[in-house]
């Protein structure tokens, strides 16, 4: 026991020494309007590089997100269904895909599945 703290202390304590030396080691970078601009073969930029985010586009990833996770709930029951055929388990993975469609329905309704609105 006292082998595994004194090991544990000196992990913690190496570590610490290492991260104190590499902050004091390290080059300064000063931030300055030429490091922050961006690089464009050495012309500068016509336009600025930070363009908004698209929340169409963050809309589509959290949806596709959605469905990720149903393959993952879902891939376990039909790897084990050739196994048994237990009645519950069956049934929560209808009800599980009964709401993901109930909720892409929902979705295509509001509008939320159109790229652009016209």
């Amino acid at each position: 026991m006292n082998l595994l703290m004194l090991i544990i202390m000196f992990s913690i304590l190496l570590s610490l020494a290492l991260s104190w030396v590499a902050l004091f080691l390290t080059k300064k970078k000063m931030m300055t309007r030429e490091k922050s601009s961006p690089f464009e073969c050495g012309f500068d930029p016509k336009n600025s590089s930070r363009i908004p985010f698209s929340m169409r586009f963050f809309l589509i990833t959290v949806i596709f997100l959605v469905f990720d996770v149903e393959i993952v709930l879902l891939l376990p029951y039909l790897i084990s269904s050739s196994y048994s055929s237990d009645l519950f388990s069956m049934m929560s993975s209808i009800m599980i895909i009964f709401i993901l469609t109930f909720g892409t329905l929902y979705e295509w309704s509001e509008g939320s599945l159109y790229w652009s609105k016209s």
